[in-house]
Order: C-alpha cells, then sequence, then structure tokens
C-alpha cells in the first residue's frame, strides 16, 4: 500500500462515529439565505464561463469527481456548474448499472471512453470509485476485486495526470441528520421521488459500513498527486459555492471572454409575406 499523505483533513468521517466536524460547523452559523446565495453565485458563474474560454483556447482537459454518500448534494452541484457552461465544452457522465458485457471488461475501461478530449471538461456524478463504495458495502463485487481495485486505482490515475489530465476528486461530507432529513425531503416530494431507491434505503442501516469503506478508500486513492478534497455539505448553499470556489483557484486561468457584440439593425426592407396564421399549429396558452 502506498500512502502519500498522513494528515487527515477537517470533515472527514471517522468509522462508527457522526461526523463532528460537520456538527460543530453546523452549530456556529445557521445556513444560507436565497439572497445571499445567489449573489455569490453570480460572481462565480462568470468566473466559470472565463475557466471554460481558457480550457477550451489552451485545449486543457479536465475531469472532476463528486463522490459522497446518497444525498450529500453532489448532483445540485453538478448542475449548478454544468448549468452556466456550453454543454459542448462541459458534460456530465452519470453511468448506470454496467452491462454483462461491461462485467467482464477490465474496470477502468467504460469509464476510459467518458474521459474529455483537448479542450473539455467532464464532470463524473460518480466515478470508479463505486467499487470503494457502494460494490464493497453491498457485495456486488468480490474481495479480490475490491483489493486489486485499491491497488491499481493510484496507478490508473497517475497515468492519466501524467497524460495530461487535470484531475481534481470531491468527497460530499453530510452527516446522519442531515442525510435523513434529505431522504425525507425526497420521499414527500413527488418532484424529487425519484432520486431515492431501495438502494438508499437499504444503505441506510449501513452507515459504519460505508465510513469505514470510505476511509479505506481514502488510505490507499489520498495521493500527493491525486488528492480528495473533502466538501462540509451540511448547508447545500455554502457547499455548492465553497466547491466552486476550491475549483476555480485549482485552474490558473485568464479572461479570454468575448467582449459584448454590437447588433446590426434589422432589415425589413426584404420583401416577405408572412403564411396565415389559421394554418400553423399553436400551443395552447393556458398560462
Amino acid at each position: 500500500m502506498t500512502k502519500d499523505k498522513k494528515d487527515k483533513k477537517p470533515g472527514t468521517e471517522v468509522s462508527g462515529k457522526k461526523d463532528l466536524y460537520h456538527d460543530i460547523k453546523a452549530e456556529k452559523r445557521e445556513k444560507m439565505g436565497n439572497t445571499e446565495y445567489l449573489k455569490r453565485l453570480r460572481d462565480l458563474e462568470i468566473e466559470l464561463v472565463k475557466l471554460q474560454e481558457w480550457v477550451k483556447a489552451n485545449r486543457l482537459k479536465v475531469v472532476v469527481i463528486f463522490e459522497g454518500r446518497d444525498a450529500a448534494g453532489k448532483g445540485g452541484v453538478i448542475k449548478t456548474i454544468a448549468g452556466c457552461l456550453n454543454p459542448r465544452i462541459c458534460r456530465i457522465v452519470a453511468l448506470g448499472v454496467p452491462t454483462e458485457k461491461e462485467k467482464s471488461q477490465w474496470y477502468f475501461q467504460r469509464y476510459v471512453s467518458e474521459l474529455p478530449s483537448g479542450g473539455e471538461i467532464v464532470l463524473f456524478d460518480r466515478s470508479w470509485y463505486n467499487r470503494a463504495g457502494v460494490e464493497k458495502v453491498m457485495g456486488f463485487c468480490s474481495d479480490e476485486e475490491y483489493e486489486e481495485f485499491l491497488r491499481s486505482c493510484p496507478e490508473f490515475e497517475r497515468m492519466l495526470i501524467r497524460s495530461g489530465i487535470i484531475m481534481i476528486k470531491y468527497w460530499f461530507s453530510i452527516s446522519d441528520k442531515e442525510q435523513e432529513n434529505r431522504f425525507q425531503d425526497r420521499i414527500k416530494d413527488p418532484t424529487k421521488r425519484w432520486k431515492i431507491s431501495q438502494m438508499d434505503v437499504e444503505s441506510r442501516d449501513k452507515w459504519v459500513e460505508y465510513s469505514m469503506a470510505k476511509d479505506k478508500m481514502f488510505s490507499y486513492t489520498d495521493t500527493r498527486q491525486s488528492p480528495w478534497y473533502v466538501v462540509p455539505a451540511d448547508d447545500k448553499k455554502r457547499a455548492r459555492l465553497n466547491c466552486i470556489d476550491h475549483l476555480l483557484s485549482l485552474i490558473p486561468y485568464k479572461d479570454l471572454t468575448q467582449k459584448p457584440i454590437k447588433l446590426p439593425p434589422l432589415n425589413y426592407d426584404v420583401a416577405y409575406v408572412r403564411p396565415p396564421i389559421t394554418e400553423q399549429n399553436f400551443v395552447p396558452e393556458k398560462y
């Protein structure tokens, strides 16, 4: 086992215990309000666009991995980042359950095909770290496959970094109390109910097992070349802002956004007769 860094980061969970760092942080200040959040997010969105143009111009290859417990807020920050960017440059990868064919392949194979080309940012909503988390805890892989992953993953990531990929890994840390609140919210809201599955329900009884799996995963894969960055995520809004701000700090960039375009006046001199409105199908105006 190779471990390049000894010190644990604040906010990491301890096996069998609550994330005490979270509880302390939550007691010190209230959750951020929507007005302040939107104001600060607007500034960060402008910087994200600058980063996007820099990535495009310099043909950078950027991979950002988001991991964490169920309902920790990974999907929210991913949608927030991608929401203001060009989908041709920034894309989201959220792979489903592997097919029988994929199960017979080299474990990392289906993820390799999703890696960025020059000028792309790829946001992984869960990644190859499924093997160190849900697959291990829920028994979807053998002990041999799990141990091989822990040995191979650091080498795999070093190889990607040597190839020129900028790789950033975030772990969203959430307390058991806040996770329960979010699960209940999803159950009550019909538009969010799809976010909670039977697997999530079963995972609630394995909180300690997931903590132990996360600790072991960090011990192997939290390296100097590819460190994990822990995001305290009990406050969704602060977690998003902190994560985006930190992401921007890791990739040096310059402002290459284009200057405002001056639109010419519309040309009404062209002879044109509009077809009768009755010949077109219109959407009913119910609202």
